[in-house]
């Protein structure tokens, strides 16, 4: 089972009871934004990391959902 929480003043807060004893596991993400880091600046880090079709996010529908390409647009 997976469960998200969220941290406040240092406790772990759990969306769902588990009774006293568990044992748990908590894994954090390799990269977590620092609070001086705006949204924008974390995802900036990760322009240009995907190699696709030169005409991408014109045909974006196309290549994701299989729609047909627009032709000419």
């Amino acid at each position: 089972m997976s469960i998200t929480a969220i941290v406040e003043n240092g406790t772990i807060k759990l969306p769902v009871y588990v009774p006293d004893g568990t044992r748990v596991e908590v894994m954090l993400p390799d990269q977590v934004a620092s609070e001086e880091e705006g949204a924008m600046d974390w995802l900036k880090k990760f322009a240009g990391s995907i190699e696709g079709p030169e005409d991408f996010a014109a045909e974006h529908d196309h290549y994701i959902h299989g729609t047909p390409k627009r032709a000419g647009r």
